[in-house]
């Protein structure tokens, strides 16, 4: 498992001096961590380094180290990218640049440690924020992380985070947040894209995805999918060649149905295993269309039934994290792992990020973001036709929205909606702070079009690197749709070119129409595992009421107990409960357990 520690201290200073060596002197303890930078008031260390998959660039000279996997981007669709060495031109232009030139000359997944010519230092993480960045401050050293059970291993118990209560509020209420709090007082992120100044702690945002979507592509849909074809193969062989073998969550869907055609076995000379999924339930069952897309591309499927007997109370065991775990998408960790250990493969490529980047909105949005864009012309009656055909409303009612979002844009369309929780509180409901406060800065002062925002919205939050739950043992996971060069690609693209046709990721589906089988090429539907999540619920029942029933959360009034006893009575009940939301809210509970009251 890769993960980094940087330490950086005002070496003037006799007591940081000494804080930072004890620190230091802990990580170089722990097997595994090597020294990748050492410069006056900045060290960095690194664990989990492997030739191709993950190592330390340095810049010439020790001006600083990039860590992760960094591409070029003038090699993206030349041929597949192997490692590379940064020059001393480029270490110098990345250096002078404060990091911008990594941004546009590069693209993968890394977090930069920079150092200046006069000895200011600074830390980028790139634009897909594949790799976590946090920091976080003791004994006036400022402490650089990506797993922070390395950091909490080096600090006294006196020293542990308390819990930041508005962060985690927000997170119940909005998900992922999008700002520097997390879920622990004193502990922050650095956003994707974000360069941190160690000294000051200022940031600057590098890499801005609103302002590239501020600029819509004006090329013809036929030339639009030539060139999202392209891309999409060349990111993904990119990302495998870096391993000898992978594993490929296979859904049968179009995004896993696509990077498999990318994987196909004359495409690539890396080994590929499809791995699906499955359990019982009217959607849960998608082996029909893996099994399709496994034999277009020419590899083997290994079907395995989702994991029935996941016991919940596994998640007090989870990693520590800055922000509670949504275990629910971990619960086929343990076989991920397995199966990894027994065909020896480094990664699990996945499609997650597809909806957003390919645009699944059942929404009228495109028709009034192609109002936006080119105004009434001829071309809208059917960018409102294709809109309404998305949205499965009459041409009419997209007209009236399009044209009215046109004339006054409606600020509340663009707010972060409440998740449709019914067993949270009012209380909980209706925060004491300003919902701007964790909202991503980027959209707070976005002016797209209400379809391109709602996307970028979507793109701006990156997924989770780590598995909390196997830890090592786990594969690392890859997911190549949320490539750099892709977003940016993506965001460009209009959302009314996107849904061209009146579908879901319709100029995707165009792009590899000769590489997937018609009938995923087509499909319409999309696979769930709502009655899998519900019936792990059930089988664990005592220990999901005692953690609601007698937790935090209920002391606090922000959870309704009485409808959380009703929900889990087991017994019939009226309350329309989403199944993944009761699974976060124990979630949430487990992680409250780890920290100081």
């Amino acid at each position: 498992m890769f993960r980094y520690v940087g330490l950086a201290w005002d070496p003037s200073q006799p007591k940081l001096v000494l804080e930072s060596n004890r620190l230091a002197a802990g990580l170089v303890r722990a097997r595994g961590w090597s020294t990748v930078l050492v410069r006056p008031g900045l060290q960095v260390f690194a664990t989990g380094v492997k030739p191709r998959i993950n190592g330390a660039y340095e810049l010439q000279g020790s001006q600083g180290v990039v860590l992760g996997r960094l591409f070029r981007r003038a090699e993206l669709e030349t041929s597949e990218s192997a490692d590379i060495t940064l020059a001393r031109q480029e270490s110098e232009v990345i250096r002078e640049s404060g990091g911008r030139s990594l941004v546009l000359d590069f693209w993968g997944r890394y977090v930069a440690f920079i150092s200046t010519a006069s000895g200011h230092h600074s830390v980028l993480r790139d634009p897909s924020g594949a790799l976590p960045c946090f920091h976080l401050k003791h004994q006036g050293v400022t402490i650089v992380f990506s797993w922070l059970d390395d950091v909490l291993a080096l600090l006294p118990p006196d020293a542990l985070p308390h819990v930041n209560w508005d962060a985690l509020q927000a997170h119940i209420l909005y998900g992922g947040l999008g700002w520097h709090e997390t879920a622990l007082a004193g502990v922050s992120e650095i956003l994707a894209g974000e360069r941190f100044e160690l000294e000051s702690g200022t940031s600057t945002l590098l890499w801005s995805g609103i302002d590239i979507a501020s600029s819509p592509s004006q090329t013809s849909s036929a030339s639009a999918a030539t060139k999202l074809r392209d891309v999409v193969h060349a990111c993904t062989r990119a990302w495998a060649s870096c391993h000898d073998t992978i594993l490929l969550r296979l859904s049968g869907g179009v995004d896993s149905s696509i990077l498999a055609s990318c994987l196909s076995a004359d495409r690539t000379e890396t080994d590929v295993l499809c791995v699906n999924y499955h359990s019982e339930g009217s959607d849960s069952d998608e082996r029909l269309y893996a099994r399709l897309a496994a034999s277009r591309a020419g590899r083997d499927l290994i079907e395995r039934e989702r994991d029935a007997n996941f016991r919940i109370d596994r998640v007090l065991t989870v990693a520590r994290m800055p922000a509670p775990v949504a275990y629910a998408g971990w619960m086929n960790a343990t076989t991920d792992a397995r199966l990894a250990a027994a065909h020896r493969a480094s990664a699990m490529f996945t499609g997650a990020g597809g909806d957003p980047l390919f645009f699944q909105f059942a929404s009228w949005w495109p028709a009034a973001d192609y109002l936006k864009v080119r105004g009434l012309d001829r071309g809208f009656p059917a960018a409102a036709m294709d809109a309404a055909h998305l949205s499965k409303s009459s041409v009419w009612h997209v007209a009236r929205r399009a044209f009215g979002e046109w004339l006054r844009p409606d600020s509340r369309i663009r707010t972060t909606d409440v998740r449709a929780h019914v067993l949270l509180t009012p209380q909980a409901l209706s925060p004491n702070w300003p919902q701007q406060r964790f909202a991503h800065t980027e959209l707070v002062r976005s002016t797209l079009p209400i379809g391109k925002h709602m996307q970028a919205a979507h793109l701006l939050h990156p997924i989770g690197y780590y598995d909390p739950l196997e830890r090592d043992a786990a594969p690392e996971i890859v997911n190549p749709l949320l490539s750099q060069p892709l977003v940016e690609l993506c965001l460009r693209l209009p959302s009314y070119v996107l849904t061209e046709g009146g579908q879901g990721r319709a100029l995707v589906r165009r792009a590899f129409s000769a590489d997937l089988h018609p009938e995923i090429a087509t499909r319409r539907s999309k696979g769930g595992m709502e009655e899998h999540v519900k019936a792990i619920l059930m089988a664990n029942l005592p220990f999901a009421r005692s953690m609601l029933l007698d937790g935090e959360l209920a002391r606090r009034g922000l959870v309704d107990r009485d409808k959380v006893e009703q929900l889990l009575s087991n017994s019939p009940t009226a309350i329309a409960a989403h199944m993944g939301h009761v699974h976060s809210l124990i979630g949430v509970e487990a992680w409250l357990t780890r920290w100081p009251r």
